[in-house]
């Protein structure tokens, strides 16, 4: 597009040329806006919250303070943010100059589009989670705290000091939330309160707040951090746990839907926009959701008649869960099987793919205080190449667990799924306010995409992960609505879920816990994961014998976390772009 507008035409060769260095200019400008309110929206999330830059290598000039959640100080953030949009709004997206400008473009714009939107839940007066919630965020925030040095040590025990006005802030916001009329379901308080119990439960030297100590070989700062745990974070978590159990768990809500709360249904919509980065209704999202999960049924209705000589879908389902090769005797052998599939996830998916990044993947068990509480097997990223990324898997429940699933979740947080797509993002270079543009329906989207890839891989070792992965997407986009929007109970989500087969009556009765505490992120997955299938067909079709599986998935992973819109713009101009190579 530069050059067609760098070149003089025949009609007026002069304006052309008097156009195309304002047009440069234009472009230039536009673009240095852009990246000046990147520059200053990256700087604002992190002196608000420097958990983000540990977790994604960005770098910090201080150590020594916790995220933010003083009301006065989220008000004072978001004060910030409209700031930043008044000056985003004025900027002329046609004006930018190259692809690097509107990529980051469209990921400041998802930001704080999203970021504003959800304001209306009023997030921080019903904020108990034991999916995400404040305790397993600091907890990780201390293992990741520098040490190193003298100074850093010093701010070290400076932020941590701090740890009981976090607590007493929360205690604060949720006091007024249940005084406007919000709160988090009871159930989800009964948890957080397990996850606080184990944590209070274990000795200073055991606490994973004790994680900055454990990290040096200075005598003196062990002895003071451990004397810090002990008189200060244990008491403040120990009141926390006395509020939750004496004060605020009675005042919760017994539905675990959103439209039980103050502006509920708007508060989900905003949730959904946040997640999945689609302007699309609720409503739209349910349907889409039962038209999918009816067409994958019809799959596995093929699969099954092939497999077991049965086609509906209970004595399908019946069959696998059943079946003596498609179960685990203990955690041990669960954890043993997921390891030794590692390796062979990656060497064969290794040929879908120019690039391989070379940082490892490990299988790890949940850590000791998530284990019994609902927390779900995970994907945990490192910035730091040269050491490892952890799926965490959850072990709780070995006798539950099924092979087949257990492939599933392998290679969805491991090769191809997250780990690939994590890592190889690492080695893009892009604007540093890049590293914070996560949006779950690129990540999980594309980590579902992976479910499907493994099996044209010829990564699972079971017949039994062809169908769960099938019988499983899509339920989510139904399932998730039906909490938040339509009412579900708790037996009807846990219906809909086992009549799937991936799930165990236990298991899903965990997970409902999970949709409640993190409304909309579930259908993330397949809203993602239906866009990326729809790009690539429609690049086999327009592309033919030239369809290039591995430039196809360059194209998805190039340019690292972007917005479902970008990439479908991105992915249909390499498809012009092939179709008119010779």
């Amino acid at each position: 597009m530069a050059l067609a507008l760098a070149l003089p035409t025949m009609a007026a060769p002069a304006a052309a040329k008097a156009d195309a260095p304002k047009q440069g200019a234009a472009a230039n400008d536009a673009s240095a806006q852009v990246g000046a309110i990147a520059d200053d929206y990256l700087a604002a999330v992190l002196d608000f919250d420097p958990g983000p830059a540990y977790q994604t290598g960005l770098p910090l000039k201080r150590h020594d303070y916790l995220p933010h959640n003083a009301a006065a100080d989220l008000r004072a953030f978001e004060r910030r943010e409209d700031g930043l949009w008044q000056r985003f709004s004025a900027i002329d997206r046609a004006a930018l100059g190259d692809d690097g400008a509107r990529l980051l473009y469209a990921q400041v714009r998802e930001m704080l589009q999203a970021s504003r939107g959800m304001r209306v839940c009023k997030g921080e007066g019903w904020n108990v989670n034991h999916m995400g919630g404040w305790q397993n965020n600091l907890a990780d925030l201390a293992d990741r705290q520098p040490v190193a040095t003298a100074e850093q040590r010093k701010q070290a025990l400076t932020r941590w000091r701090g740890f009981p006005g976090y607590v007493d802030n929360e205690i604060a916001n949720l006091r007024a939330g249940l005084k406007a009329g919000y709160s988090a379901p009871k159930t989800l308080g009964a948890r957080v309160l397990k996850q606080i119990d184990a944590l209070l439960a274990m000795k200073p030297v055991e606490s994973p707040f004790y994680a900055p100590a454990q990290h040096s070989d200075d005598a003196e700062f062990r002895k003071q951090f451990e004397g810090l745990v002990a008189d200060q974070i244990q008491p403040a978590l120990r009141r926390y746990r006395d509020f939750l159990a004496d004060e605020y768990i009675g005042q919760s809500r017994d539905s675990i839907g959103l439209s039980a709360l103050p502006d509920g249904v708007a508060c989900y919509g905003a949730l959904l926009r946040q997640f999945t980065t689609l302007d699309r209704a609720p409503e739209e999202v349910y349907a889409l959701g039962q038209r999918t999960v009816a067409e994958n049924t019809r799959k596995v209705s093929e699969l099954g008649q092939k497999l077991f000589g049965v086609s509906d879908l209970p004595a399908i389902v019946k069959r696998m869960d059943e079946a003596a090769d498609n179960r685990f005797a203990s955690a041990d052998e669960e954890l043993a099987f997921s390891r030794g599939l590692l390796e062979r996830a990656r060497e064969r998916s290794a040929k879908y793919f120019a690039t391989m990044p070379p940082q490892p993947a490990v299988v790890e068990p949940l850590k000791e205080e998530q284990r019994g509480t609902g927390v779900s097997s995970h994907y945990e990223m490192q910035p730091d190449e040269t050491k490892p990324g952890i799926y965490r898997a959850n072990l709780d429940r070995p006798g539950d667990d099924r092979r087949g699933a257990a492939e599933i979740t392998l290679v969805h947080e491991t090769w191809p799924g997250h780990h690939l797509q994590i890592a190889l993002a690492r080695g893009v270079q892009r604007h540093p306010f890049s590293a914070l543009a996560f949006n779950s329906a690129y990540v999980e989207g594309w980590a579902r995409y992976a479910e499907a890839l493994s099996e044209e891989a010829g990564v699972y070792t079971t017949p039994y992960a062809a169908i769960g992965r099938r019988a499983w997407p899509a339920r989510g986009m139904v399932l998730d609505p039906g909490i938040h929007l339509y009412g579900w109970t708790r037996q009807q989500v846990v219906d809909y879920m086992v009549e799937s087969g991936r799930f165990s009556a236990k298991v899903a009765e965990e997970s409902v816990d999970r949709y409640a505490a993190m409304p909309g992120q579930i259908t993330s997955y397949d809203s993602g994961a239906l866009e990326i299938f729809a790009l690539r067909r429609e690049a086999e079709q327009a592309l033919g014998d030239r369809f290039d599986i591995r430039q196809f998935h360059q194209q998805v992973l190039g340019d690292g976390i972007v917005p479902l819109q970008y990439l479908r713009e991105r992915v249909q101009a390499w498809i012009e772009r092939s179709r008119a190579a010779k």
